[in-house]
């Protein structure tokens, strides 16, 4: 007597085609997953163990059919996608990519500047609120947004970063307003929606494609106006591996201001590749001497190592701004 087909659970369905995908993609999905969910499918992997190939082909079917029913038309795949993005980024990181990707339900005229070069957005901005300036700077990639900045009235442009970095969440009627501003060269119809844009990091980028001048002016201005704002775009442009693209010259001088215990400290936390650029400079005594004393302190604290970090770029922002050390950053002025 044929035995009936077997009924396969959702979470057999999917240990079932966990089993047929390679070991390596196997991984990589299950370090995406909670550790109950792991848990669920790694029983559940077991349990199908002596799946037969029919019963293969009608999980395959089946997985196909749900996959054709989920991209038909209706089908909203934000809350997947933002459930996927948040998951891998974290919240803060997902908002900032979604809010550049994220189709709104009609066109909006800010997306429409993209068409506009750096001159004309500046022109259509440059005498309305530092509020409207930095909503539009904002929504704009960081390198034309740091062109656009630095064609405004030099008496604005620290205000205008200074609200980039502050920004948050943009209500539908202030994206209104701003469609309002633009109506007059790129208007549309659309309805509103909500927005979020700017932000510390955004606002770094920005001073980071700028030129060297513009960051010079406008930086020490800022702080005046808000220092912890200022001091948190200062320390969002730099990271610790971004000491990798000084030359070697700087590099060496850093080095040699550097207390040989934060040096240490500092190491621990950076790949083979890394350190070698940093003892690539040293003598090949003070290297050895360095990499010796890394191995005998054995593993150390994150926070040391942060910490540690955090002092060598601040002593490299010192020497760059005494003009000790050349560091990287947008196109200098030539005369």
């Amino acid at each position: 007597m044929e035995q009936p087909p077997r009924t396969y659970t959702g979470v057999e369905r999917a240990a079932v085609l966990m089993m047929l995908v390679g070991d390596d993609e196997a991984a990589a999905i299950l370090q995406r997953l909670e550790p109950e969910e792991v848990r669920q499918l790694g029983k559940a992997m077991f349990a199908v163990a002596d799946v037969s190939e029919p019963e293969v082909e009608t999980v395959l079917d089946d997985f196909v059919d749900k996959a054709r029913d989920r991209t038909a038309i209706g089908f909203d795949p934000r809350p997947r996608i933002e459930g996927m993005m948040t998951r891998a980024l974290g919240r803060e990181k997902a908002e900032s990519v979604l809010a550049r990707i994220t189709p709104p339900a009609d066109a909006c005229a800010i997306d429409l500047l993209d068409w506009l070069d750096a001159g004309e957005i500046a022109t259509l901005i440059e005498k309305e609120h530092p509020q409207i300036c930095a909503v539009l700077i904002a929504n704009l990639e960081s390198s034309v947004g740091a062109q656009v900045l630095e064609l405004l009235p030099d008496a604005v442009q620290p205000d205008v970063l200074h609200r980039i970095a502050r920004l948050g969440p943009i209500t539908p009627e202030a994206v209104e307003t701003l469609k309002t501003v633009l109506s007059s060269r790129i208007g549309t119809g659309s309805q509103p929606a909500g927005v979020m844009l700017g932000g510390t990091r955004e606002a770094a980028k920005i001073m980071q494609s700028a030129r060297k001048a513009t960051e010079a002016r406008v930086m020490p201005k800022l702080a005046k106006i808000d220092r912890e704002v200022a001091r948190a775009i200062e320390e969002a442009m730099f990271v610790f591996d971004n000491l990798l693209d000084l030359d070697d010259k700087s590099l060496g001088t850093l080095i040699r201001n550097i207390d040989g215990d934060i040096l240490i400290r500092a190491l621990k936390g950076v790949d083979e590749n890394a350190r070698g650029r940093f003892l690539g400079c040293m003598s090949a005594r003070a290297a050895d001497g360095i990499r010796d004393e890394m191995e005998s302190r054995g593993p150390m604290r994150l926070s040391e190592v942060l910490e540690a970090q955090k002092a060598v770029i601040q002593i490299a922002r010192t020497l760059a701004k005494e003009g000790t050390i050349m560091m990287g950053g947008g196109d200098d002025d030539y005369v």
